[in-house]
This record gives C-alpha cells, sequence and structure tokens, in this order.
C-alpha cells in the first residue's frame, strides 16, 4: 500500500507547521547574527546593547560557554531544524512526517535544557533564544497531536533512517562552513579588524576626565592616574553582566601591561533608586552593592572581585547582606558619607555631552570607559580592546602618537620577515 500524505487531514495544520519551521528560521538567523555581532564586532561604535534588564539579556547567551559546539554556533542548528520542519511542510511523505516529529521532540528536549541553564544558571534570558524556544514548542505540539491521531499507522518514536542520515549530512557539511566562518572572524580580530579598531579610537573625540574621579581603582600603577600610559575611567555596575565581561578582559590585560595601567571604577549603577542620571532601573540591588565595595577603600577591590565572581548570586540581597557581614561593612547599607561620595561620583556622568538622542547625557550605560580621555561605550571583544592598549603603550613609551599605519605585530613579522644577516 502506497504511503499516505504525511500531515493529518486537519484544515490548516501544513500551515500551522510552516509557520512554526519559518519562525525557528527567523530567530535562529537572528540569534547567530548576535552571536557574531556581540563577540566580533567589525567597528568600535558597533558593540552589542541587548540589556532589557538583568534578567532579559541576550548578551549572557551570546558570551555563555554554551553558545557554540565546536565553533558552530548552537542557532546554526536550530536554522536546519526549522528548515526540515518548513520544507516537511511544503513536500508532505511520511518517511520525513516521522522524521520530523522524532527530531521535534529531541529539539524540544534541548530546547528545555537550554531555558533551565539559562534561568538557573545565568538567571537570564535571552528574547532571541525564547522566540525559537515557543516556535519548538508549537512544532513539537503539532506533530505529537499528529502522532495521536496516527498512532495506529506508526509509533511515535520510529524515525525514517535514510531521512535521518541525510539529514545529518547536510547539517554536518554545513556545520563545517559555520565552523570555517567562525575561525576566519576570530583570526580577523587580531588582524585587520584590530588595526581599524585601533584606528577608530584615534579618530573619536578627546572628552574631559570626570570632575571627582573615583579612589576605588582596580589597577594601580602610579600614584597619579594621569602617569599611567593606559588610564581607564570606568562607569560601571556591579550587577551588569557586561560590566563582569569587562572587568575578566582587564584581569587578563593585567597581566601583560603590568605596571602601565591605572583603571579606576565610577561607580554609575543601572538602579533608579540612586541614580538620577539615566531613566534606567536595570539591576536592582545595583546600589546597594556600590554602597558595600565603597565603604572601606581598603577592601574596595576584594569586594569588586568578589561581586563579580558570584554575579548571580549577588543579585540577592541576603547574600550582599552576608558580604557585607563577612568584610565588616555592614554599616554601608545606612552610610550617609558612603552614600554622598558615592552619588558625587554617580553624577559626573551628567557632564558628558549627548552621543544620541535617546539619553541626555554621554553616560547612559555600563560599561562605558574613558580610556586615555576617549569614550567607548559597551564591550570589545579581548583581541580589539588589547591591541588598544598596545597601542597606548607604544605611544607613552615613546611611539608615534597618530597609528593609522599600525598593524598587529603578527602581521608585522610577517611583513618584515626573518632578520637577515
Amino acid at each position: 500500500m502506497p504511503d499516505s500524505p504525511a500531515m493529518p487531514p486537519v484544515p490548516g495544520r501544513r500551515l500551522l507547521s510552516f509557520a512554526a519551521g519559518l519562525g525557528m528560521m527567523i530567530f535562529s538567523i537572528l540569534t547567530i547574527r548576535h552571536f557574531f555581532a556581540a563577540n566580533y564586532p567589525e567597528t568600535i561604535w558597533a558593540g552589542s546593547f541587548c540589556d532589557i534588564n538583568a534578567f532579559f539579556n541576550c548578551d549572557s547567551s551570546a558570551f555563555s560557554p554554551i553558545s557554540q559546539v565546536f565553533g558552530v554556533p548552537i542557532g546554526y542548528f536550530g536554522l536546519m531544524v526549522g528548515g526540515l520542519v518548513a520544507l516537511g511542510a511544503v513536500f508532505p511523505f511520511e518517511a520525513l512526517e516521522h522524521t520530523n516529529r522524532f527530531i521535534a521532540l529531541v529539539n524540544v528536549a534541548c530546547v528545555v535544557v537550554l531555558f533551565l541553564f539559562s534561568v538557573l544558571y545565568h538567571r537570564s534570558l535571552c528574547l532571541l533564544c525564547s522566540g525559537f524556544y515557543l516556535f519548538s514548542i508549537l512544532t513539537f505540539a503539532l506533530f505529537w497531536q499528529g502522532s495521536r491521531l496516527k498512532a495506529a499507522q506508526r509509533p511515535f518514536l520510529r524515525p525514517s533512517l535514510k531521512v535521518l542520515a541525510t539529514f545529518g549530512v547536510v547539517v554536518g557539511i554545513g556545520a563545517y562552513g559555520m565552523a570555517a566562518f567562525h575561525a576566519a572572524k576570530r583570526d580577523a580580530q587580531s588582524g585587520g579588524v584590530s588595526a581599524r579598531i585601533v584606528r577608530q579610537y584615534y579618530s573619536l573625540d578627546t572628552v574631559k576626565s570626570p570632575s571627582v574621579l573615583s579612589p576605588f581603582w582596580v589597577e594601580r600603577a602610579t600614584d597619579r592616574f594621569e602617569d599611567a600610559p593606559i588610564r581607564v575611567v570606568e562607569y560601571g555596575d556591579l550587577l551588569c553582566p557586561d560590566c563582569k565581561l569587562l572587568a575578566d578582559q582587564l584581569a587578563k590585560l593585567e597581566d601583560e601591561f603590568k605596571g602601565r595601567m591605572n583603571v579606576a571604577f565610577q561607580f554609575f549603577p543601572l538602579e533608579a533608586t540612586c541614580n538620577r542620571v539615566v531613566e534606567k532601573d536595570l539591576h536592582p540591588g545595583a546600589c546597594d552593592a556600590s554602597y558595600i565595595a565603597a565603604y572601606d577603600p581598603a577592601k574596595f577591590k576584594a569586594i569588586h572581585d568578589e561581586i563579580f565572581a558570584n554575579l548571580q548570586s549577588a543579585r540577592d540581597p541576603a547574600w550582599r547582606e552576608a558580604l557585607a557581614r563577612r568584610y565588616g561593612v555592614e554599616s554601608a547599607l545606612t552610610d550617609q558619607k558612603t552614600k554622598d561620595l558615592v552619588q558625587r561620583i554617580l553624577q559626573t556622568g551628567a557632564e558628558y555631552e549627548q552621543t544620541s538622542d535617546r539619553y541626555a547625557h554621554g553616560i547612559r550605560s555600563t560599561p562605558t570607559m574613558i580610556v586615555n580621555n576617549r569614550m567607548i561605550i559597551g564591550t570589545l571583544p579581548y583581541e580589539q580592546l588589547r591591541a588598544i592598549f598596545q597601542a597606548l603603550a607604544a605611544e607613552g613609551g615613546g611611539g608615534t602618537r597618530f597609528i593609522e599605519s599600525w598593524v598587529p605585530p603578527a602581521e608585522r613579522s610577517r611583513q618584515t620577515g626573518p632578520a637577515r644577516r
């Protein structure tokens, strides 16, 4: 007996299945696009800004260790699954339907794992990923309903091995190409992209230093802030995920630029309780975290590092109270002197001119760095930030101030070749 039509004769079911597959593809493409935009921006102005609040934050997913599998962004696999579902709706036959049922089950199981990982580990949720999750659940529901209607013909978990093998080969070939593209994007960061970023950095307008420079320094090379070749004023929020990323980068860069970096942490909690410079209320508890860190300058660095090392836990008021007790700074939350100091530092964010019509002042998000009196809003990939620091260190050591012809050391060695006798 020939195969019967794949989809049950319910009006609109094939259309819904096609829409679900198309939705999975669209959100997968958006997720892939965000992954590359967040990790490998092409310009200094194209940093990632997907931080609606502490919970709805796509950047946490883009920087997560599970955002890729062997160099392949996980969004790619969602794209392929969505494509197969849409294909099955347009060209229905029984073997493909049963295979899609099986893949839909595996896919929804992966979605549940990713959702739980995001919520329980990162304590955040990517809206782009959430769109894919919803369409994945819809797809599973459609195939589950179809399997109930056709249960007498074939069990639910009986995919066609031929279709499954073909799909696996296609996915594998595409994954190889995606991994190669990813590797090329990563390698480009230490070559032409970094050189372009350095030129763009030097093209930025210079800005003044804040009228009140924070006495809380993450890195100190000299007694006077202005005496270091590399000077970073970081407007930061201790509960900001992107600020944690920057803190990790600066800690890594300290090893290479030891004795040449001064980094002042300019408190700028994005919480309406204490911040009136911007109309954002993204990170509840950020004001209290600032007070705890600012109460005793001698303990600032240790508290700063511990909060970022436990960023998810630090959002819990009980955890912050325990932190204050552990460091003997319980009075921080009620000490007016500490609050006034944080407020004076915070208010310097209103001293900078608009960089966007949407905001009244130049300092309007975290992290914002003023690196040697040039403002960088948002995060940069490590390779790009390192390239800027290399240029500044060379400048401070007697190099040229204008380095439009700057190339990274690896490229320079390839151009000059081995030394001749």
